[in-house]
């Protein structure tokens, strides 16, 4: 079928892609057909996972409908998962083995679990990725248990781990389950200021949250930290982060040696550049751009003009540059949370009360563009 303009196939429901067809909502899509691969009708918004699985929010307050923001922005949804890309042929193979051509892809497929690969092979492992079932099989672990749940551990010493630690213990501590966090070697929250660590050590030790700073692993069926047992646990929920997919690579796309999508500072493939790709299965080869929802949410708007604009053929492409430091707001799971900006950190009501606000009209912005059209 003739088209306007090059037809633009959107691999994953992250949030940069979120940010592309709210942009075509907006301002009309540009030429040619574009179509969202995903295997999920919703998309979770990752800042709101520790406060569900807290039971702060129900299971469906963090969910964008994507299904209807595709309709809104005259797009098409094809509900399957992208196993490969033959990026010389420009054709998308699907899990299901259909097969897709197009002219201009984005990738934002988020990481993938790494858990396993990490720690060792164990049933008692929760990973937070994939996010988006993520509180299902929480759920559906803690409904198994049959309430026989006595220590649970959750390990990550990055923001998310800290959150999760908070979270499933305000879940658990009317039952009188003891939560752990296992920060790993690097420590809690590297990178954040000395203040900010302090914050989040004082708030662990009022709630009784015990913190190891070293490496953890399965050895003959035990759950150990450093070189000592701790014995018995009955669920270890790990937030390490996103380790890349095998199919990029695999399909001949320049990689990371990690196996992230290598681009440039217009968020396109160094060896190809028809394909463009962000958030975290994404690395930006000419600055460090920390993976994490703020980043790809930022990301999202500069995408939209860069596909835009290679859809109609402009140049004067943009570039997503982090500010000196980012804001981030930590959950402590009891109407508070850390406020970290640099070196600044503070830890209170109010920056409970402004991250709920942030979220929140984060995703109602989606259900809201409903009314522009």
């Amino acid at each position: 079928m003739a088209t306007a303009g090059p037809d633009l196939v959107l691999i994953g429901g992250g949030h940069a892609h979120l940010g592309v067809l709210a942009d075509w909502v907006r301002n009309g899509r540009p030429g040619g057909r574009t179509l969202l691969l995903s295997p999920h009708r919703h998309a979770r918004y990752s800042g709101m996972i520790p406060g569900t699985a807290a039971g702060e929010y129900a299971l469906d307050d963090g969910l964008t409908d994507l299904a209807a923001l595709v309709r809104l922005a005259g797009a098409e949804l094809v509900l399957d998962r992208c196993a490969a890309i033959d990026p010389d042929q420009r054709i998308i193979t699907t899990e299901t083995g259909r097969q897709i051509p197009y002219d201009l892809c984005s990738i934002d497929t988020g990481g993938v679990g790494q858990a396993r690969k990490i720690l060792g092979d164990d049933p008692r492992i929760l990973d937070v990725r994939p996010i988006g079932d993520f509180l299902v099989r929480l759920d559906q672990r803690i409904d198994g248990a049959s309430g026989k749940v006595s220590h649970i551990v959750a390990v990550g010493g990055g923001a998310g781990g800290v959150e999760l630690a908070f979270a499933l213990h305000r879940r658990f501590e009317s039952i009188g389950a003891r939560v752990t966090l296992v920060a790993g070697e690097p420590g809690l929250l590297p990178g954040f200021s000395r203040r900010a660590r302090a914050l989040a050590r004082r708030a662990m030790a009022r709630k009784g949250i015990e913190l190891f700073e070293d490496d953890a692993r399965f050895e003959d069926g035990r759950f150990m930290v450093g070189d000592q047992s701790i014995e018995p646990v009955d669920l270890v929920v790990a937030s390490l982060g996103g380790g890349a997919p095998a199919w990029p690579g695999a399909s001949g796309i320049a990689v990371t040696e990690d196996g992230f999508v290598a681009v440039d500072r217009h968020q396109r493939s160094l060896s190809h550049p028809h394909i463009f790709a962000a958030g975290d299965v994404a690395q930006r080869q000419d600055i460090t751009v920390p993976r994490s929802g703020v980043h790809a949410v930022h990301t999202g708007p500069v995408l939209a003009s860069n596909l835009r604009r290679t859809i109609v053929g402009k140049d004067g492409l943009q570039s997503y540059r982090p500010r000196p430091a980012s804001l981030y707001l930590i959950s402590t799971a009891d109407g508070k949370a850390i406020a970290s900006y640099g070196p600044f950190a503070a830890h209170g009501r109010w920056a409970g009360r402004l991250k709920g606000w942030i979220d929140n009209r984060w995703v109602a912005s989606f259900a809201k563009l409903a009314h522009t059209v």
